[in-house]
């Protein structure tokens, strides 16, 4: 059977798996869920995520062990430090290992990307092995290179247990390198959208193979102007394929992409769509002026920087390079990142601070997305995000998988419009809003 024609297969092992275990016989796992110990795991998991549109979902999985990963993987999960999967994973997993189209609408931090990627490596294993010349089994689509090259390392990391092999392939990148690792072959593809078409414009790779076709951070990549990009992906890839869409919010562009390119899809909710990271809690600090926020942040940063990385959001590139000066002549070392930095800066940039060489970042919403490095206990917003859904990507830079954090955002008596929205999202994560915030926010009704 040629590879255009051959049916992709599901592990019958897992399926039967997932239809043995009894949730409520691994009471073990109860605790780590932030459930009591005579509730059903089952029951704990549904409160935590939603499941939409789909008349028979599988049961949630409440331990590694329901997945049914064979002892390879589970050795690499735990060595990964793992210690029980979150949410996301909880309902994901057995949806994508069942070989069904999801949509996954969650915040960040919840461990989503785990979540596509360790069925991924399952549904590789079942199919027929590459051969030469050939592209791709599994191709993940994502916005921004940063996301690209984490995805990527974290393919690596699990899929080397079996010697699969993958390709990282973004804009900025050298693309006679890209080809090379291309035309070499991998099973696994990870990518900003307008890079992979043009590889394969330039046949320096094939989509014929793709069997598993991963959207990540869908919504980003919409704001980006890559709807036309994802489209064309999405048409280009064999029909029979399993689609996985992930997104932190679902918009109606969002709706309306997913009913072109999945096919009965189970929509899995991890609390409300677009809500912001309850283990994140919101300060908001509304100043008359935008010259105080030098004062607040200067006040605060030794104690924020004491606690942890601290990450500081401004709107554009030059308020970026003033705020990243103006710190530096007050001896704080710090790194700067912005959209117009070749990729080599942002990379030793992104590595250094991940090392906690640079106990500060400063930065535009390039680094909003992707960013994801477990030590940030702070972010501060020290200018207003052009609108809610970035501002709740910013904040999910801390507080992730499971871990505290702090965000704090400047507001002045400008920022009228942003103050109704930043209430809702407030109210919507179980936050306070102070009465200066919803003084603000009522001005823009009077």
């Amino acid at each position: 059977m040629s590879p255009e024609n051959q049916e992709p297969e599901v592990s019958q092992l897992l399926l039967t798996c997932f239809g043995t275990h009894s949730c409520s016989s691994i009471d073990e796992q109860v605790h780590l869920l932030d459930c009591s110990y005579q509730e059903d795991p089952c029951i704990c998991i549904k409160k935590k995520v939603h499941i939409l549109n789909s008349a028979a979902p599988p049961k949630p999985a409440t331990s590694f062990a329901h997945f049914g990963f064979d002892e390879q993987l589970m050795h690499q999960i735990r060595k990964s430090e793992y210690t029980q999967p979150t949410p996301i994973q909880c309902q994901g997993v057995p949806i994508a290992l069942g070989g069904r189209d999801m949509i996954g609408i969650a915040k960040t931090g919840s461990g989503k990307t785990a979540a596509f990627i360790w069925p991924m490596l399952v549904h590789i294993m079942d199919q027929k092995e590459l051969e030469q010349g050939e592209g791709p089994i599994a191709v993940i689509v994502c916005p921004t290179r940063e996301l690209c090259q984490q995805i990527h390392s974290e393919c690596k990391r699990f899929g080397k247990v079996y010697g699969l092999r993958s390709v990282a392939v973004y804009g900025g990148g050298s693309m006679w390198e890209q080809a090379k690792a291309l035309q070499e072959g991998a099973e696994i593809v990870v990518c900003t959208p307008g890079r992979l078409i043009d590889h394969v414009k330039k046949k320096a790779t094939s989509l014929q193979r793709v069997t598993y076709l991963v959207f990540d951070e869908a919504d980003r990549m919409f704001d980006m102007g890559f709807e036309y990009q994802v489209r064309s992906i999405a048409s280009h890839v064999r029909p029979d394929r399993q689609t996985l869409l992930f997104s932190a919010t679902f918009r109606k562009k969002i709706e309306k992409l997913a009913r072109d390119i999945l096919v009965d899809p189970i929509r899995v909710v991890q609390g409300d769509i677009g809500e912001a990271n309850e283990d994140v809690t919101q300060i908001v600090e509304v100043l008359q002026t935008g010259q105080e926020k030098w004062g607040w942040l200067t006040r605060r940063l030794v104690e924020f920087t004491s606690a942890g990385s601290v990450l500081i959001f401004v709107t554009k590139k030059t308020n970026c390079e003033e705020l990243a000066t103006n710190l530096n002549q007050e001896g704080y070392s710090l790194g700067l990142l912005h959209g117009d930095m070749d990729q080599s800066e942002r990379n030793k940039v992104i590595a250094d601070f991940k090392k906690k060489n640079l106990p500060v970042l400063v930065a535009t919403d390039v680094a909003a997305r992707g960013l994801d490095i477990p030590s940030i206990r702070t972010v501060v917003n020290y200018d207003v995000a052009r609108d809610i859904d970035t501002h709740t990507h910013r904040i999910g830079r801390t507080g992730r998988a499971g871990e505290k954090g702090v965000a704090y955002t400047l507001l002045t008596t400008k920022d009228t419009s942003f103050a109704g929205d930043l209430v809702r999202n407030l109210e919507g994560a179980n936050q306070s809003v102070s009465r200066e915030l919803m003084d603000l926010a009522m001005q823009v009704k009077q």
